[in-house]
């Protein structure tokens, strides 16, 4: 009995048990299915103790028309993340200048630079620390040396005096590294005729024009002919305004071949290949010439169709057509006569007397840009001789670039915050580029009224005459600020601090827009994207990349001291982009601190600081392809790699039609 009742009390408190398991379960699920929404709907900061508002708190919302829609961007955790005070994003400080300065507030301070560091941060920062020491003193030299920056003007003014033709031999051009300077370039109507020899074939492992197996060789001879811009950009390698490249062996087609190019500001354009085949009567011609002129090819000559129709034009009586049948104008060890030519729509190449190719211009260059001419590779150059060559050179002489007009002046600042900041990338030198600029999208109706406010930034050029001018080209216009280093093209990082700084310091903007001299800005349009984005939102709009890697080797090679990882943070290419105010803060405060990590290219370097801030408080990324990196595209928001001359008729365009056309001359 006693035994059958113990039973019965264990049964029932295992019972009671599980009858208050249960019911502490279903009390948790219910306080976990109230406390769910109200943290994600309050945000984190109702529930820790600082009150930072997690970056969880809301989605990291990449916006990309590339693949990423089974990836995330990446993020980097940081050992101390910066924590942004509980105040409005978009809150901006006072402004502590109301007047327009010259130079820039911007400095980097010695005492910080880690002289044995090793790594790549410390030795951007020693190079700055360098660059700033010296550009300190070239300032004072021209606040000091009013005589002789008279003077300096007055060698500056003196027009500069170029011969009407060049001649030089062989042994001449070889001396002189094969090149031929064209101190004024060309013009319409300038030839430069070139005696030379091929050289004979020879085997090569690696042709890098070829298709080869590994062991294999080919036989190669081909030489470079080519138009080079040597005054146009300081601190870049010369752009090749004219790649001509006769392959006499052929390269991957199998076939001889002539490839034309351009490089511009180191990016290389679409190559133009001449093989053979005469150019398609629907094509665009240049100057009423093919783009190509038709060889013999061993793979159409004597094929069945051409004998069955010479076999029909005899049987039905039809006079047969006389055609002219050219081998390709070059062979190995034999002479030829190669001219070139400036038209009014394109470069045209003459070989024995007869027509062989047309090259139509492209986008950035002008004929005056064509400073030096080179020739490279296979093949002895006996003579070269340039004639009907321009005697004075437009372009680089200030006084020849400058309009010293009120009307290009620069609206002065307003008493209150403004709209957008746009910070404008530009060389000492860029004198045609910032008169361009001034002439067309800065005449905007948002920028004259100074809702938007555009300043270019210049650091010091090495060159003291151009620094005179700089300097009185910024006191006339306005619209210059000088941020006091050395240029280099390392350091353009500094710039884009520099305009970050003034525009959250002196104009106190809504938003900074970052470009370069050469990109053309639709004022309007940039501002009506960058509204897309909720008022309480950080942003970053322009054309960003995701999951670029750094390259290891050659000109842009990047080491693992500077850059260890193996991908970039997504970030917006430099020819034009926009961040909030509270982004432009937190890099300048970080900067100040000494904390901003600087690294060598701007672009990536500012998509490493919003990676950084977005740690802390969530950033919307905005991509859009209108950002235009490469030329210009229909509907454009920004359009790079525009002249001087493209400027203004981007800008005319836009007035006439009212809305955005590209410009294709020249």
């Amino acid at each position: 009995m006693k035994r059958a009742k113990l039973d019965l009390f264990v049964s029932l408190s295992r019972k009671r048990s599980i009858q208050i398991l249960i019911c502490v379960g279903l009390l948790y699920i219910l306080l976990v299915s109230l406390e769910v929404p109200f943290v994600f709907k309050a945000g984190f900061s109702a529930v820790t103790p600082d009150g930072f508002n997690d970056p969880l708190s809301k989605p990291f919302a990449l916006e990309s028309e590339e693949e990423l829609a089974r990836k995330e961007a990446p993020i980097r955790p940081l050992k101390n993340p910066f924590r942004v005070p509980n105040q409005s994003p978009k809150s901006r400080p006072e402004r502590r200048i109301r007047e327009y300065k010259i130079l820039s507030s911007l400095d980097v301070d010695g005492s910080i630079v880690n002289i044995t560091g090793k790594d790549g941060f410390s030795g951007i920062l020693k190079h700055a620390k360098e660059a700033f020491e010296l550009g300190k003193k070239l300032w004072e030299e021209l606040e000091l040396g009013s005589d002789d920056q008279n003077s300096d003007r007055k060698v500056e003014n003196r027009t500069e005096s170029c011969p009407h033709s060049i001649s030089m031999s062989g042994t001449e051009f070889w001396e002189k590294n094969r090149m031929m300077v064209l101190p004024c370039g060309l013009t319409l109507g300038s030839h430069i005729t070139v005696v030379g020899k091929p050289k004979k074939a020879h085997p090569e492992q690696d042709p890098k024009i070829s298709l080869l197996k590994e062991g294999q060789q080919a036989m190669v001879s081909q030489f470079m002919m080519e138009l080079q811009g040597l005054k146009t950009v300081d601190g870049e390698d010369p752009p090749r305004i004219l790649h001509y490249n006769p392959r006499l062996k052929g390269d991957w087609s199998g076939k001889p071949v002539i490839e034309q190019n351009t490089c511009y500001r180191m990016q290389w354009g679409l190559a133009h290949r001449c093989e053979g085949w005469k150019s398609k009567a629907d094509e665009e011609n240049v100057d009423d010439h093919v783009k190509c002129e038709k060889w013999i090819r061993d793979d159409d000559d004597h094929s069945e169709s051409s004998k069955v129709t010479w076999w029909l034009n005899r049987l039905i009586g039809r006079t047969k057509k006389v055609t002219f049948d050219w081998p390709f104008p070059f062979a190995e060890e034999k002479l030829f006569v190669l001219t070139l030519s400036a038209g009014l729509e394109g470069y045209h190449i003459y070989v024995d007397g007869r027509h062989v190719t047309s090259f139509p211009y492209r986008t950035g260059f002008a004929l005056e840009d064509a400073t030096g001419l080179s020739l490279n590779g296979d093949l002895d150059v006996h003579s070269i001789f340039a004639a009907s060559l321009p005697t004075s050179h437009p372009n680089f002489s200030p006084q020849r670039h400058l309009d010293m007009s009120t009307e290009w002046k620069a609206p002065p600042l307003p008493n209150g915050p403004v709209e957008l900041f746009i910070g404008i990338l530009s060389a000492g030198n860029h004198f045609a580029e910032r008169m361009a600029v001034r002439m067309s999208w800065m005449r905007h109706k948002l920028v004259q009224s100074s809702n938007v406010v555009a300043r270019f930034f210049v650091a010091l050029h090495p060159r003291k005459e151009v620094n005179v001018e700089l300097k009185k080209e910024a006191e006339f216009f306005g619209d210059i600020v000088i941020v006091p280093y050395m240029d280099n093209y390392d350091l353009v990082v500094l710039k884009t601090v520099a305009i970050c700084e003034y525009g959250v310091r002196t104009v106190s903007a809504k938003y900074i827009m970052k470009c370069d001299d050469d990109t053309f800005v639709r004022v309007d349009a940039t501002i009506k994207e960058a509204k897309k984005v909720a008022e309480d939102r950080s942003l970053y709009v322009g054309n960003i990349n995701y999951y670029h890697k750094p390259l290891r080797n050659g000109k842009w090679a990047v080491t693992y001291e500077e850059w260890p990882e193996e991908d970039y943070p997504p970030y917006a290419n430099g020819p034009g982009y926009i961040v909030s105010s509270d982004i432009a803060y937190f890099l300048v405060s970080e900067f100040e601190k000494h904390k901003l990590r600087l690294f060598k290219m701007e672009d990536v370097s500012m998509g490493m600081w919003v990676e950084q801030f977005n740690s802390s408080r969530p950033v919307e990324y905005v991509h859009s392809l209108k950002f235009c990196q490469f030329g210009c595209i229909e509907d454009y928001f920004t359009a790079h790699y525009q002249s001087p001359r493209q400027m203004i008729c981007l800008w005319n365009k836009l007035k006439e039609l009212g809305r955005p056309q590209c410009c294709n001359m020249r």
